[in-house]
């Protein structure tokens, strides 16, 4: 009898263990455990959950306290922020305001992907342990919306180990931050083993409330779709991210199985070199850069039929636009600036004529092939309607561990990218991606090299614009001479499908972010 009730006893411990432990599955894997080192949503999403900012987003998005309880403005170019207290890392040690300090500058770092967003919260100061202040140099309409993307580091533990700086991941640099995290929030980084598994366990003294039930959190990268797709339904994982359009309808009547969806605030686009004479990646006749010519980025634009590839490829997963934000939002969800070009062949091959393109050119297109729904697919499929104009295009698809570094270093002539997240003002957009390359972090995902200068004017007017009616006009304006132009060429927003165990209860949200502390199980 005592047997029989030791061993009932362990396989109910056992049961509740499982029950607890959340094994989830994405194509991709975060890229470093430096929170500020790369800003990308896979890696952003697995440092979230270690990492916390002063600032936080509720299940709608909204901006709601974290680590500040409570904050004011000050004055226009003033903001100061009560910290919470009793609040520590998770080796013991407490959060103060030396902490948010040191976080904002190293942010600021020149291997800080998120430098363009720090900068632009002016220098911060600490008052006393708990209390701080930003003194901002110029009007920011949307502060809080970028202390969202700062993360709270121990001022202590970065000395400690050496890692005052972000990492220079383009250059492959590593540290100790490349593998270990020390944050404050709900989950502790047990393990980090790149491409293989990546473990968390639940920190007991966080100071915040769980709405689920998840005691530890296994992620392991799975690339091959079905596979994915197989360990799913055979209960070897709880959840995945990403599963392929293709399979939703199936996941649908799956038994054991639901799926969760909605619209992600994330645009994809191709980009191209605009800036230098003559490309890296391509064959173009008298060795020019036929992406200077606005005939040759219309053209290419107007050969793609945006229309198959949400049928065929997204399994009308997509929204196609021919705007250039996030979401709809950014640019007030004004029709004339979500409108496509038409898809015009015959009058692209004249575009391409006329520009002295008509036997076209080769070109190499850089392609992640783990980070975007279906983006190596959609990479050939471009290849294959623009050798409608001659042009021969060479599909370069990689890891997204290889492809950023290599954008990063501008070494690519024509490119895919997707830009989104919780933040809908088209200011993060703008100043990031579209404007110039300058100081501070500006433009500096303008992979493109694009230069215009009129729509960098009236996007830094509209930076520090403080009457929103004007601000509206600055932004729409902007937008405007840029889809003129045709620096870029959209093509759809995503739409983000989720499969869980019907065990599994997450919280979808806009922005393709999972968070554990409100994920329920039950088996």
């Amino acid at each position: 009898m005592k047997r029989w009730l030791l061993l009932a006893v362990c396989g109910l411990a056992l049961g509740l263990a499982q029950a607890q432990t959340l094994r989830w599955s994405s194509q991709g894997d975060p890229q470093t455990m430096d929170p500020h080192s790369q800003n990308e949503l896979m890696t952003n999403m697995a440092n979230g959950q270690v990492y916390e900012r002063l600032v936080s987003r509720d299940k709608q998005l909204r901006i709601v306290p974290g680590l500040a309880a409570e904050w004011t403005q000050l004055s226009p170019l003033l903001w100061r922020f009560k910290l919470r207290q009793g609040v520590k890392f998770h080796d013991g040690s407490p959060f103060t305001a030396d902490d948010v300090v040191f976080s904002l500058q190293r942010a600021r770092d020149a291997n800080s992907q998120v430098a363009v967003y720090a900068n632009a919260l002016g220098t911060p100061r600490k008052i006393d342990d708990y209390t701080v202040e930003l003194q901002l140099s110029a009007f920011n309409p949307i502060v809080l919306q970028h202390l969202d993307l700062m993360w709270m580091m121990s001022k202590r533990w970065c000395e400690q180990h050496r890692a005052l700086r972000p990492l220079d991941f383009k250059n492959r640099e590593e540290g100790y931050t490349s593998l270990h995290a020390n944050g404050t929030g709900p989950y502790k980084l047990v393990s980090r083993q790149p491409g293989i598994k990546t473990v968390y366990e639940r920190n007991p003294h966080w100071w915040g409330s769980f709405e689920g039930n998840v005691q530890e959190v296994v992620y392991t990268p799975i690339t091959n779709d079905a596979t994915r797709l197989a360990a799913l339904v055979s209960g070897e994982i709880d959840l995945v991210l990403d599963p392929a359009p293709r399979d939703v309808p199936r996941l649908r009547n799956t038994p054991g199985v639901r799926v969760y969806e909605g619209p992600e605030n994330r645009i994809i686009f191709i980009g191209m070199d605009q800036m230098r004479d003559k490309l890296l990646h391509a064959k173009v006749p008298g060795d020019k850069n036929p992406f200077k010519d606005i005939r040759v980025r219309r053209a290419m634009y107007q050969a793609i039929d945006i229309e198959a590839i949400r049928q065929k490829l997204m399994n009308g997963m997509s929204m196609p636009t021919g705007g250039l934000t996030s979401s709809p939002l950014g640019a007030y969800s004004d029709a004339a600036l979500e409108a496509r070009l038409p898809l015009d062949v015959a009058g692209a091959r004249k575009l391409m004529a006329e520009a002295g393109y008509a036997d076209g050119f080769e070109v190499t297109l850089d392609c992640p092939n783990n980070r975007y729904i279906n983006d190596e697919s959609i990479c050939l499929a471009l290849a294959s309607m623009w050798s409608q104009l001659k042009i021969k295009v060479r599909v370069n698809a990689m890891p997204r561990v290889l492809y950023f570094p290599k954008l990063e270093k501008y070494d690519t002539s024509l490119f895919m990218l997707g830009w989104g997240g919780a933040i809908t003002d088209a200011e993060t957009t703008m100043t990031a991606v579209l404007r110039n390359r300058g100081d501070k972090g500006i433009g500096s995902y303008n992979y493109g090299l694009v230069i215009n200068d009129r729509f960098d004017q009236l996007a830094a007017q509209s930076s520090v614009e403080p009457d929103p009616k004007k601000r509206e006009q600055l932004i729409k304006t902007a937008l405007a001479e840029y889809r003129e132009q045709v620096h870029l060429i959209p093509l759809h927003r995503q739409m983000i499908p989720w499969a869980a165990r019907e065990t599994v209860t997450p919280t979808h949200r806009a922005d393709n972010w999972l968070e554990f502390a409100w994920v329920q199980i039950k088996r």
